[in-house]
């Protein structure tokens, strides 16, 4: 059945043009906008085991008491930031699928062409140094989908990559779960640590994903304090990061916002 999902998303999906792709999936989160959408918000979250203990930290991004749509459901904020305890946090809540060191990760094919993890971050990727340390987070459907910072420091680049759509699922890509960021459209966003350090985010886009926000306050040249929200999804998706230190997390370990990195 793996097999047959990554034939459907890279080999159909993925071989239509990356325009259509995109009008496609704009369609279709226009749908998650109407209000019919909130009625089925209950069933979801019951379906994904949402208690009320964890339904309770976040609030409609309008202020309003109830969710007005699905989309409002899917753009949640927290009432109040999470407590940050540690100098270096998880940006977001989601699944970790992918890790190691920058240096020992395998070449990524895409499309007959082999790439390294450093394509997924654009211009800056080349100037990552081998010691970095590579992250993939895949964010479900039913996950927080706010993207914040890791750690304290200044804003120094934003590029935004045009690309494809393709499915983001990372058990359907068991060999290779980044192939979707080496494919995707995505935006990635650079701080430089109070250590002169640069950490690497790139937000990936993915079917159904309307728009990769940025909060207002992120442009280059900002300062920016550890769990300042950087953006969100509107529908999606997924964030790789690069980072000077290294997490022991695991992988398929699932990662929270504010969470010791």
């Amino acid at each position: 059945m793996t097999s047959v999902y990554r034939f459907l998303s890279v080999s159909i999906w993925g071989s239509l043009p990356g325009k259509f792709q995109r009008d496609v999936s704009r369609l279709y989160a226009e749908v998650y906008n109407k209000r019919f959408t909130k009625y089925i918000i209950r069933p979801y979250c019951k379906f994904n085991r949402l208690d009320n203990a964890y339904l309770s930290q976040f609030i409609s991004e309008s202020g309003n008491e109830y969710y007005s749509s699905f989309q409002d459901f899917f753009t949640r904020m927290y009432k109040s930031p999470p407590p940050i305890n540690y100098d270096y946090v998880w940006p977001c809540e989601g699944l970790l699928c992918d890790k190691g060191k920058v240096c020992d990760l395998p070449e990524i094919n895409v499309k007959g062409d082999l790439r390294s993890i450093h394509a997924i971050f654009g211009k800056q990727g080349q100037s990552i140094p081998s010691e970095y340390y590579f992250t993939n987070v895949f964010l479900h459907n039913n996950n927080y989908h706010r993207i914040h910072a890791p750690v304290s420091g200044r804003i120094t680049s934003i590029e935004h990559i045009p690309g494809e759509l393709i499915v983001l699922r990372p058990w359907i890509y068991k060999q290779d779960p980044s192939l979707p960021a080496m494919r995707n459209e995505r935006v990635n966003v650079t701080i430089e640590d109070q250590q002169g350090r640069p950490w690497y985010l790139s937000i990936v886009g993915g079917p159904a994903v309307g728009t990769i926000v940025l909060t207002n306050s992120i442009n280059v040249g900002n300062k920016i304090t550890i769990g300042n929200e950087v953006g969100k999804f509107l529908l999606g998706s997924t964030l790789c990061m690069a980072a000077p230190e290294i997490t022991q997390t695991a992988i398929n370990s699932q990662v929270v916002v504010a969470q010791k990195y």
